[in-house]
C-alpha cells in the first residue's frame, strides 16, 4: 500500500528543524505548509517575493493576489514580508534557506535531479528549481516511485535533463524513503511505506541502492 500525496509531505515534514528558513517546490511539497508540526516555528519561502507564507487558505477565503511561485493561492501571517523576486534569488543563492523541499520527474542514485523539462513538451520556464538546488545546503525531493507506465523514476541515472548534479539528500517517493550521499556514497533505503516489501522497492527501482532497514 502506497502513501498518499498528504503522507508523503507529512513525511518531508519531519525533516523541517525548529527556525528553519524553507522554501516549498510546486506540487506535492506545497502539502508540507499544511503539516508543519505544532510548535515548530519555520518560515516559509517563495520565489516570487514573499517570505512568511501561511497554509493553503480554506474554500471561499482565497485572496487572488496572495499566491506562491506556483500560482497557488495561499495566506498570509502577521509576520509576513514582501520583496523583489530579484531580492528572494538573492537569499536562495547567499545561502540564506536551510532546506528546499522539490517535486522530481527523476532522481538519480547519486543525487542527480531532473524536474524541470521533458524534452518536446512546452513549458512555462525553469522557475527556481536550478538555484535552490545550488544555493540551499539540504535538498529533500518529494516524487512519485513510478511512471504512470510503471516505469522507475528513481534511476540508475536520470534520462531527462539535469536541473542539478549530485544536488538531492534525501528522496521521499510513495513507496518508500532513501537517503542519499551526494559526494559519491550512493543510495541507502531507510524507510518503507505502510504495507510496502522490500522485493516490492526491488522490482520497481532502477536506481541500485543499500538496505539499511536491518
Amino acid at each position: 500500500m502506497a502513501w498518499t500525496r498528504e503522507q508523503m509531505a507529512a513525511r518531508a515534514a519531519r525533516e523541517l528543524r525548529d527556525g528553519f528558513y524553507v522554501n516549498l517546490g510546486i506540487g506535492i511539497p506545497t502539502l508540507v505548509a499544511n503539516v508543519i508540526p505544532e510548535g515548530m516555528t519555520v518560515t516559509l519561502q517563495s520565489e516570487n517575493g514573499m517570505l512568511g507564507m501561511g497554509p493553503f487558505p480554506y474554500a471561499g477565503e482565497e485572496d487572488a493576489d496572495l499566491i506562491n511561485a506556483g500560482k497557488q493561492t495561499i495566506t498570509e501571517l502577521p509576520q509576513t514580508s514582501y520583496f523583489s523576486s530579484a531580492d528572494s534569488f538573492a537569499m536562495i543563492r547567499g545561502g540564506h534557506i536551510n532546506l528546499s523541499i522539490l517535486g522530481g520527474m527523476q532522481v538519480s542514485e547519486s543525487g542527480d535531479l531532473a524536474n524541470w523539462m521533458v524534452p518536446g513538451k512546452m513549458i512555462k520556464g525553469m522557475g527556481g528549481a536550478m538555484d535552490l538546488v545550488a544555493g540551499v545546503g539540504r535538498v529533500v525531493v518529494v516524487m512519485d516511485h513510478c511512471e504512470k507506465s510503471g516505469e522507475s523514476k528513481f534511476k540508475a541515472s536520470c534520462t531527462l535533463p539535469l536541473t542539478g548534479k549530485g544536488v538531492v539528500d534525501l528522496l521521499v517517493t510513495d513507496l518508500a524513503v532513501f537517503e542519499i550521499d551526494r559526494r559519491g556514497g550512493g543510495a541507502r533505503l531507510i524507510e518503507l511505506a505502510e504495507g510496502v516489501t522490500l522485493a516490492d522497492i526491488q522490482a520497481k527501482t532502477d536506481a541500485t541502492f543499500e538496505n539499511c532497514l536491518g
